[in-house]
């Protein structure tokens, strides 16, 4: 991945946060000379290795998990993105030297994946998992809602993989390379089309620059 220095997000605990915040990661190996991509939501432990470690489960029918044990895989997890335009600068209407352009957040996490094909793994990881994202439901769903017979039909059917990161990179293109003014009006602006997040996310970039 291409990052300029001045979009370059180096912090660990704001690369843990993006994962974390938006864990459905886009897994891409390679077999047969070819590139695949699987889309699955991942765990994070930054307790494990230098970097930390990703977790998920793939569907015990999907090849990935048969060709892939060992390989070294790249994983992106994408954060808020939305389209800036040149309208919303001051300073494109002075002097009419601004594009239009795209704003996002993007993590990069590099590592050798490993199978896990283990049912105390699978169970373990499902728990976590079910717990941390059924968290805002006014009653959460929990396993123990099914029964044990049906629960270990569903677990036999999928594969564990984890990834130790051996390398995470971090781009947050958020209008660094702009004037102060222009970017405040951006973020104005995304904020009044919903993009709250972003717009937060531009206003501190700038403000601890």
């Amino acid at each position: 991945m291409y990052i300029p220095q001045h979009f370059m997000e180096t912090r660990p605990s704001e690369l843990h946060r993006l994962i974390a915040d938006h864990p459905l990661g886009i897994l891409v190996t390679q077999s047969s000379g070819l590139l695949d991509a699987d889309h699955i939501p991942f765990e994070l432990d930054t307790t494990v290795g230098e970097k930390g470690l990703i977790r998920a489960h793939v569907a015990r029918a999907n090849p990935l998990w048969t060709h892939a044990d060992g390989e070294e895989v790249l994983v992106i997890f994408r954060g808020n993105e939305a389209y800036i335009s040149p309208n919303w600068y001051p300073s494109k209407h002075e002097l009419h030297r601004q594009v239009p352009t795209w704003n996002y957040q993007v993590v990069h996490v590099r590592g050798k994946l490993t199978v896990r094909d283990d049912e105390r793994f699978v169970r373990g990881l499902v728990g976590r998992l079910t717990k941390v994202h059924e968290a805002s439901e006014e009653r959460p769903w929990r396993m123990a809602d099914s029964s044990k017979e049906f629960i270990a039909q569903m677990l036999a059917a999928i594969v564990g993989v984890e990834i130790e990161i051996t390398e995470i990179v971090g781009k947050w293109k958020l209008s660094q390379n702009k004037e102060s003014r222009d970017v405040l009006s951006a973020a104005d602006k995304l904020e009044t089309l919903g993009g709250d997040e972003l717009a937060s996310a531009m206003v501190n970039v700038l403000r601890n620059s």
